[in-house]
């Protein structure tokens, strides 16, 4: 027996014959079998109200109850992950000093919530009280994502006006400019210095998506004078090049201050399925990410500036032109740094306008790909979105929770640090309606993991915080192995007591 393990078993027995009532729990040798792996997320869309909140004049209070409801709904189903956008136009759906709060929070860009809670604060502590992590998602370039919204004298729109482009109804933070570079990156950092987040996440909004033009395909914006001033100073990159240079310029620096400031949160990126067009061969995607939003995710990919992967594969399996089978699996070949690969799937197509006719069954099919090409580390993939499954599309939900049968642990992350966290030291408190794990807390465990055997079926139980000092059972499992689980996914030695 390793040394670590005999020191938590030994620990554990003392606390269990100290206990005031009587300890029928007692260490064992018992092999137990190490909990599945597999990244089970949503998105929570905030801006135009797509997700949350559902309108822009809730109460704080109405506010609060819609966020639990969909946490709530995030555990009943299997998730163990929601990606909450919090920046979708240089805005704030959290307390900040650099940029003013959300038009999509209060109906008016600037206002706090009238009660002063901070949003993210309130997502962060209930997501981790359910066992689910919490990922947050800024856009970084985007300034204006309506007219509709005015914005108020504290917006960057207003204070840098000479670096704004007008990209139709909308308009966007230059990304040449290293202003805008630099704020939206130092928004993130802000946030994950100061929130208990769990990843950094941002979307395919680079530069702009091109429009159409008789049909040919035109840029949003006019940005030759950033591009002449380039030229001016001797650059020899051309046009597009240099765009796709402002953008992995960005991406490279963003993976780089986060991981300077909190090491352990990962770094996130969901950009457009489609790398470019005839990659792999059967694709014929009219969009060009590569060339038309400067987008070289399979650079960034194969570079390692990201943690997590997750290409918006939004067709179906079928047919091959566009194939999320046939994408995924070029994905995992591109995928030469072994980062985690969790797909995006487009759960809100069933039965939607955009793929009538679209079954829940598309969504189940395609959880089962992204099992076929998992990196060793396990699986994963993201519902587009959150709300997909709050209206449970063609029944989606009851086939989710078949497919999520099995509770899950995101996967870890040894890249970012794999050493594993101490053991757990509990006491086993058997009273007359139960039983009650009792904890000694841990400084280098992010949660805790526990799984009980009844029978002979050990069933791994929902992530619990590893701050919580207690666990209470109304039935008394035969066996029951707790684990830390560190920042980076990393497990620890079990501890396992079974009941004499």
């Amino acid at each position: 027996m390793d040394v670590p393990h005999f020191r938590s078993l030994i620990i554990a027995s003392i606390a269990l014959t100290c206990s005031s009532a009587v300890a029928e729990y007692l260490p064992t040798k018992s092999r137990v079998p190490e909990p599945r792996r597999e990244f089970r997320a949503a998105w929570i869309a905030t801006v135009h109200n797509i997700d949350w909140p559902s309108k822009n004049n809730l109460t704080p209070s109405q506010q609060r109850a819609e966020m639990i409801g969909l946490l709530d709904l995030a555990a009943e189903t299997g998730l163990n992950a929601v990606i909450l956008q919090v920046r979708t136009e240089c805005d704030a759906l959290y307390k900040s000093e650099i940029e003013p709060w959300s038009y999509w929070l209060s109906g008016t860009m600037g206002k706090a919530p009238s009660d002063n809670y901070d949003p993210l604060e309130f997502a962060v502590e209930e997501a981790h009280r359910r066992g689910i992590e919490l990922h947050a998602w800024f856009n970084p370039f985007r300034s204006s994502a309506t007219q509709t919204s005015k914005k108020s004298s504290q917006h960057i729109s207003q204070t840098h006006p000479s670096l704004m482009l007008s990209a139709g109804s909308m308009k966007w933070g230059n990304p040449a400019s290293d202003t805008i570079r630099k704020r939206a990156i130092d928004v993130m950092v802000d946030v994950t210095k100061r929130y208990n987040i769990d990843a950094v996440h941002i979307d395919d909004y680079f530069y702009p998506y091109p429009k159409t033009v008789n049909g040919k395909t035109v840029d949003q914006f006019d940005d030759s004078a950033s591009y002449s001033a380039y030229k001016s100073k001797g650059g020899k990159l051309d046009l597009r090049d240099w765009r796709r240079n402002n953008i992995n310029a960005f991406v490279s620096d963003l993976y780089a201050s986060i991981k300077s400031t909190e090491p352990w949160v990962d770094v996130g990126i969901s950009p457009f399925g489609i790398w470019r067009p005839g990659y792999p061969s059967s694709v014929k995607a009219g969009l060009d990410a590569y060339d038309h939003i400067f987008a070289d995710s399979r650079k960034w990919l194969q570079q390692g500036w990201l943690d997590y992967f997750s290409p918006q594969l939004y067709w179906r399996i079928s047919p091959s032109d566009q194939s999320f089978t046939e994408l995924t699996k070029w994905w995992a070949g591109e995928n030469s740094q072994k980062r985690h690969l969790f797909p995006g799937i487009a759960s809100s197509r069933i039965m939607s306008s955009e793929d009538k006719g679209r079954p829940a069954n598309e969504t189940i099919l395609q959880i089962d790909v992204t099992r076929k090409y998992a990196t060793p580390m396990g699986p994963g993939h993201v519902h587009w979105s959150i709300k997909a499954i709050k209206e449970d599309r063609d029944g989606l939900r009851a086939k989710l929770r078949k497919a999520y049968g099995e509770t899950a642990l995101p996967p870890a992350s040894p890249w970012l640090g794999s050493e594993p966290p101490s053991p757990v030291y509990v006491a086993a408190i058997e009273r007359e309606d139960g039983l009650t794990l009792s904890f000694k807390p841990a400084n280098d465990a992010r949660w805790r993991i526990i799984q009980v055997l009844s029978g002979n079926t050990w069933t791994t139980l929902r992530l619990m915080p590893a701050g919580q000092t207690t666990y209470e059972f109304s039935k008394l499992p035969d066996e029951i192995c707790i684990r830390h689980v560190s920042a980076t996914g990393i497990l620890s030695v079990p501890t396992v007591l079974k009941r004499q």
